[in-house]
């Protein structure tokens, strides 16, 4: 309950700051420019060419607003910018092509002519507003992103604050703990395999856990090594009934990565895909080719599908916001449930 409280007021200034943009563009930006502009006049002499326009503005804001072009430049999606913004360029084209009422003099020729500068204007009075508004838009979705980055920043820090203080409470001293697992290993040689293995990769998790809660990232091989134990470990309390498929692949194993970023994605598929009684698999893939990362968990869903609904999500959303604010606009993670099996995809973009 209290994680969820924390992520409801992290989302609660971004969703204010939303609000009040768009309000201030609605209520204030827009009618502004309407008055000190020349579309006033509009509004007597063509109203229905005035709504149009107002509409068509409205509607370029909002559209450069939701399609969030931070994130497509982050991305390097050129093409989709490129094509929102020859649509928005194209309708402006178009509304300067609107059949406006002819200007009525008393003299043909002065009518004629007042028409074209007439016409003129309005052309010119349209572009200045297309590009104000745009280029509030394109303000505000930048002041958006930085906003939203920087309260998935705190929301990190505070998230790494709480496991740093957990780890240190447990902590006590580390140099104790390995003492007492050495001679407790030294009790166990010889009488069991398993448990001396069991022992040795313990031990070595515990030791990752430890030099890495400081750091920023680690070779992606000491994070494959570190998954790898996680996994021999929990094969050996496994009986039969669950098949573990495990398999990496790496062209960079000095590449860095955030340390135990998909740990969770791998005690999830343990969690809820291990089974005592029922045949199962268990199938993990990581794979690090030309700078793009994958990695892949598929399991049965062994336990009640209404648990499974309730629980899983926790974990993942915690992860969402950690590659968020550390993988901004280069990665996806996707879920699915199909007859039973749930499949997790995480792709990054390391370069």
């Amino acid at each position: 309950m209290e994680r969820k409280r924390y992520i409801c007021r992290m989302k609660s200034p971004a969703n204010k700051s939303s609000l009040i943009l768009d309000l201030f563009f609605c209520v204030g930006f827009m009618p502004l420019l309407i008055v000190l502009g020349p579309a006033h006049s509009w509004a007597t002499e063509m109203p229905l060419f005035f709504a149009i326009t107002c509409l068509f503005f409205y509607g370029c804001y909002f559209a450069v607003t939701r399609l969030r072009f931070p994130n497509l430049l982050i991305s390097r999606d050129y093409k989709r910018i490129a094509i929102v913004l020859s649509a928005l360029i194209a309708g402006n084209c178009i509304l300067t092509l609107y059949p406006l009422p002819a200007v009525d003099f008393v003299t043909p020729v002065l009518s004629e002519y007042q028409t074209r500068v007439r016409n003129y204007n309005v052309a010119l009075g349209l572009w200045l507003m297309f590009s104000m508004v745009v280029s509030y838009a394109l303000s505000v979705s930048f002041a958006r992103e930085l906003f939203r980055q920087e309260l998935l920043k705190r929301k990190i820090e505070h998230q790494r604050d709480k496991a740093e203080l957990a780890m240190f409470k447990a902590q006590i001293s580390p140099h104790f703990l390995f003492n007492t697992l050495n001679s407790l290993y030294s009790l166990v040689i010889g009488t069991s395999q398993k448990a001396e293995d069991a022992f040795i990769k313990f031990t070595d998790i515990l030791k990752y856990t430890y030099t890495t809660i400081g750091n920023e990232t680690v070779p992606i091989r000491e994070e494959i090594s570190y998954i790898g134990n996680y996994i021999d470990l929990q094969e050996l309390r496994l009986n039969g009934h669950t098949r573990v498929e495990w398999h990496s692949c790496t062209d960079d194993p000095d590449a860095p990565i955030p340390p135990m970023l998909m740990l969770t994605f791998v005690e999830n598929a343990f969690k809820y895909g291990s089974s005592a009684s029922s045949d199962c698999t268990i199938s993990i893939n990581l794979t690090l080719q030309g700078g793009q990362l994958t990695f892949e968990t598929r399991n049965s869903i062994m336990r009640h599908a209404d648990e499974f609904r309730t629980d899983m999500p926790v974990g993942i959303e915690n992860c969402r916001a950690r590659l968020a604010a550390v993988f901004p606009g280069r990665h996806t993670l996707e879920t699915s449930e199909t007859d039973g099996t749930f499949t997790l995809s995480l792709k990054i973009n390391m370069l």
